[in-house]
C-alpha cells in the first residue's frame, strides 16, 4: 500500500525567484534522493478564498514505513529548514494512496 504526503504553502513576499531556484536546484533532488517520488505540483494563480495555500505538491512512497523514515531524517529536516526560508503558512498530512483527489 502506497502513502501520500500532501504539502501546501506560500510562498513568501518578494522570495519567489529565489524560491523557484531552491526548489529546482536543490528540494526535488533532494526529496527524491530520500525516495519521495513527487508526482504532483500545483501553483493557485488566483482565489477567492485568501486561506488556500498558493502551492501544494505531493509525493509518494511504496510504504508507510518508508515515508516515517523519510520525515524523521535528518536529511528531510535539513531539507525543509531551508524551505521555510522561502514559504510561510506550511502544513503537510500523510495520507493512504487512493487515486483521489485528496484536500
Amino acid at each position: 500500500m502506497s502513502y501520500t504526503l500532501i504539502m501546501t504553502w506560500d510562498i513568501k513576499p518578494d522570495m519567489e525567484a529565489d524560491y523557484y531556484e531552491f526548489v529546482i536546484r536543490e528540494w526535488v533532488p533532494v526529496t527524491n534522493k530520500l525516495g519521495l517520488q513527487m508526482v504532483a505540483a500545483w501553483y493557485t494563480q488566483y482565489s477567492l478564498d485568501k486561506t488556500v495555500p498558493i502551492i501544494r505538491a505531493e509525493g509518494i512512497t511504496e510504504d508507510l514505513s518508508t515515508m516515517r523514515g523519510i520525515l524523521n531524517s535528518a536529511d528531510w529536516e535539513d531539507i525543509h529548514i531551508k524551505l521555510m526560508d522561502y514559504v510561510e503558512n506550511y502544513s503537510h498530512k500523510v495520507v493512504e494512496t487512493t487515486g483521489d483527489f485528496r484536500m
